[in-house]
């Protein structure tokens, strides 16, 4: 499974709150400044391509919702973060968070 960009990643992370919405609806859980439509529709559409999203057709009006999980998204991306920086081992990871905590 590919990384998605920041703003795919964005986009993602409110269809997986809302389950499923338009483009509309996306835009409005973003953070002002607020993105322009056709921004947020190219992004809905190249997700599409990826296969990360789906719609279902209301004349001419899409309704947009996910095809990965968000579960499936973070497992895959987790376990690629923990094989690149910390060679499959957890409790080196662990061990990595607690230090950047006590040397804050």
């Amino acid at each position: 499974m590919k990384k998605l960009t920041n703003a795919e990643e964005e986009v993602m992370q409110i269809l997986w709150e809302l389950g499923k919405g338009f483009v509309k609806d996306v835009i409005d859980r973003m953070p002002d400044p607020k993105p322009p439509y056709n921004t947020v529709s190219t992004v809905i559409r190249v997700l599409e391509k990826k296969n990360f999203i789906s719609h279902r057709q209301y004349g001419n009006t899409y309704e947009y919702y996910p095809l990965v999980s968000r579960e499936e998204y973070a497992k895959t991306h987790l376990n690629g973060f923990l094989s690149d920086y910390f060679h499959n081992s957890f409790p080196k990871m662990a061990a990595f968070s607690r230090a950047k905590t006590i040397f804050r």
